[in-house]
């Protein structure tokens, strides 16, 4: 079971903690429901190494991300590349895959600033390790209250391949070095 915990920091945020253990920071601004994972009754397919999207000019490698010491997802160490939760569903595969990417840094925009500009209909393109790639259609993008992430839209079960691209939003607040929303990007495997 999984528990989506989104806690940003300066430019930066944590996603996804195991159910019972989010961040001390992060109890007190969010308590989503818990979401229950789909197992996988195939061998997933091949782990996926590249995000491209081509309508706000995304073009980048990925990095698996784990579970740091706290139980929240790693966010990228690098603010130009985006990762993928190693321990979710490979895009292309049934189920919701999960690739986060920071809005911003202290030096200015990251891999996922423009994020928010996509439309229904705009392509995701994630390349995997055996030289395929799964073609993505983005049917939605959502900007959500931390307070209110769509815990359950977003990692709930599917009965289709879908992806979610998820970065922070909204105004910054200073005086909490987070900000106050999360823009989330639905997307559906097509062919």
């Amino acid at each position: 079971m999984l528990l989506a915990v989104l806690a940003a920091g300066a430019g930066g945020f944590a996603l996804l903690a195991p159910a019972g253990s989010p961040p001390a920071a992060a109890q007190a601004r969010e308590t989503p429901p818990p979401v229950v994972v789909v197992q996988q009754t195939r061998a997933p397919s091949a782990p996926p190494t590249r995000v491209r999207v081509p309508a706000i000019g995304v073009d980048t490698p990925l990095v698996d991300l784990g579970l740091d010491a706290a139980g929240a997802l790693e966010a990228p160490a690098d603010f130009g590349r985006a990762g993928w939760f190693a321990g979710g569903t490979v895009p292309g595969d049934v189920g919701p895959a999960v690739l986060a990417g920071h809005v911003d840094s202290v030096d200015g925009p990251a891999v996922f600033s423009r994020l928010r500009e996509l439309a229904a209909g705009d392509e995701v393109l994630v390349d995997r390790a055996d030289g395929t790639t799964a073609r993505f259609r983005v049917t939605d993008v959502e900007r959500h209250p931390k307070d209110a992430f769509p815990t359950a839209s977003v990692y709930g079960p599917t009965a289709d391949a879908q992806l979610r691209l998820v970065t922070c939003g909204g105004d910054f607040d200073r005086a909490a070095r987070s900000y106050e929303d999360n823009v989330v990007v639905f997307a559906t495997l097509v062919g």
